[in-house]
């Protein structure tokens, strides 16, 4: 057990090297701005504002799932290339 979990603990520290909150920014960036477009096009300066801002926080969720996600897979793959069977 003790190898396990100094095995897990390595895995998760590759994985900590992935950055949630960067991703997470990065899409609340490009949703903001979509999202403003498009408000834009289909209305004035107020449904532009309204766009950005809901097309922000999508892209921000969107962009933290991803991460959380990408942080999963870079444990499993590390845990099975160690030799674990890894079920899910």
């Amino acid at each position: 057990m003790a190898a396990y979990h100094n095995d897990l603990q390595e895995c998760q520290s590759y994985a900590d090297e992935i950055s949630v909150a960067q991703k997470a920014g990065t899409k609340a960036a490009g949703g903001a701005v979509i999202g403003g477009a498009m408000g834009a096009i289909w209305g004035n300066s107020d449904t532009a504002a309204k766009g950005a801002g809901a097309g922000g926080l999508l892209g921000g969720v969107k962009g933290y799932s991803q991460a959380s996600r990408e942080k999963q897979q870079v444990v499993k793959r590390c845990l099975r290339g160690r030799g674990y069977k890894v079920l899910n």
